[in-house]
């Protein structure tokens, strides 16, 4: 390893744009160049379907840092340039353009895009995804108070983006397939609260619901559900889930499974080429090296530490928990761990007073946690998860007790 090594990172996201500031942190000298595809410097894209949608903020406010920190680091960061090719052998990618860039090291950050309806009339005007500013930004102006917005989809991004609609004075109709709003990322008590929590809203949410197409002449004009209902809308949002932008990973050999598989460095098959973020599919640490893909900020910045430590020789980093938030309303969800193998859950607290948490345990040890207005419950199972502790479940179901109190031994 060394820290005059050339380094070329693809991706400027939150990813990206940590991994070149903990690189100069961490000592590293030689030449670094971030590309993007978008024409922005690295940003946040948590705000998007919140603050950004309300106008509660503007999209200058989301740039991590400014030009002047990349410009006194010596960082070059080359934005609205598409990488077409990596060549391993030679170890330079090409440019969109035609121009080559060698590297020592390459770090692939390219994060993951919406996933499409291949349905009739899906390229529709009006029918919007969203990932960057540029999409939140067709958004924003979409989302006038009185129109009707339809959201395919019950999962973070549709719901998060159902109540900053709400708050905008808008018609909301949350159409999911599943039977439960949150089905592949949350517990059946966290969904029937979010659920319960948008109808008192005013959102009408639509479970069990495949679409069949959509209608319209150039902008989408109504949605169509298999069983022959029919849904008008002024706009149609897709949150239908992310798959990883892994296309040059694939192209150049590298070893993809559900992403770019890594190693706890978050190098791929290829010695000199790392991937973090959204696009890789890496071992958790915590939980046996077991492999999943994070879509979160949390797990850019920890592999973008990793990535940083590895390249300048420097120890790699303890290992940590995987937690992610929402925030919709005035409700603030926090998540540690996840529910790997868990065969119960522990209810604690009231969740008709918006206040709970529910426990995930493998035995008595707790996998995952989820907490509604709950930082001290988010806190307790974070640091339960961390240690491997043994705790009550009657104990932690006692409000009586501290959730940290619960703890059994740690092993």
């Amino acid at each position: 390893m060394s820290i005059e090594s050339k380094i070329v990172i693809i991706g400027a996201g939150h990813a990206g744009g940590a991994l070149a500031a903990q690189l100069r942190e961490q000592g590293h000298r030689g030449p670094l160049c971030v590309i993007g595809d978008e024409p922005y410097l690295p940003y946040q894209r948590p705000p998007l379907s919140k603050a950004v949608l309300k106008g509660a903020t503007d999209t200058e406010s989301l740039i991590l840092r400014n030009a002047a920190f990349y410009q006194e680091n010596d960082i070059e960061v080359r934005t609205g340039q598409t990488v077409s090719a990596i060549d391993r052998n030679a170890r330079h990618v090409t440019l969109a353009g035609g121009e080559s860039l060698p590297y020592d090291f390459l770090i692939l950050a390219t994060g993951a895009r919406p996933r499409q309806l291949a349905i009739p009339g899906a390229g529709l005007a009006n029918i919007l995804t969203l990932r960057g500013i540029d999409d939140a930004a067709r958004l924003k102006s979409a989302l006038q108070p009185g129109r009707r917005l339809a959201i395919v989809g019950g999962g973070y991004v549709g719901l998060e983006v159902a109540a900053s609609a709400r708050a905008l004075g808008m018609e909301v109709t949350v159409v999911e397939r599943e039977a439960r709003l949150l089905a592949r990322v949350a517990s059946e008590p966290l969904a029937t609260f979010y659920e319960r929590i948008h109808q008192q809203q005013g959102v009408q949410i639509i479970r069990n619901a495949n679409l069949s197409h959509f209608e319209g002449d150039d902008h989408v004009t109504a949605v169509h559900l298999e069983d022959d209902r029919r849904l008008a809308c002024d706009v149609a949002v897709v949150g239908v889930g992310a798959l990883p932008r892994d296309e040059l990973a694939r192209a150049a050999g590298l070893h993809c499974e559900n992403g770019v598989m890594v190693d706890q460095d978050a190098r791929t098959s290829d010695p000199a080429i790392f991937a973090i973020g959204d696009l890789s599919w890496r071992p958790l640490p915590v939980y046996g090296d077991r492999m999943f893909r994070l879509e979160s900020v949390p797990n850019a910045l920890e592999q973008a530490r990793q990535v940083a430590c590895a390249i300048v020789g420097k120890p790699r980093p303890a290992a940590e928990v995987p937690w992610f938030w929402s925030d919709q309303y005035d409700i603030k969800l926090q998540i540690a761990g996840l529910p790997f193998d868990a065969d119960r859950q522990v209810v604690r607290g009231a969740p008709e007073q918006s206040k709970f948490a529910v426990y995930h345990l493998r035995g008595e040890q707790v996998m995952a946690v989820e907490a509604i207005n709950s930082p001290l419950d988010f806190i307790a199972g974070k640091q339960f998860i961390l240690s491997q502790a043994l705790v009550c479940a009657d104990r932690l179901a006692n409000m009586a007790i501290k959730a940290k109190d619960a703890a059994l031994a740690i092993p």
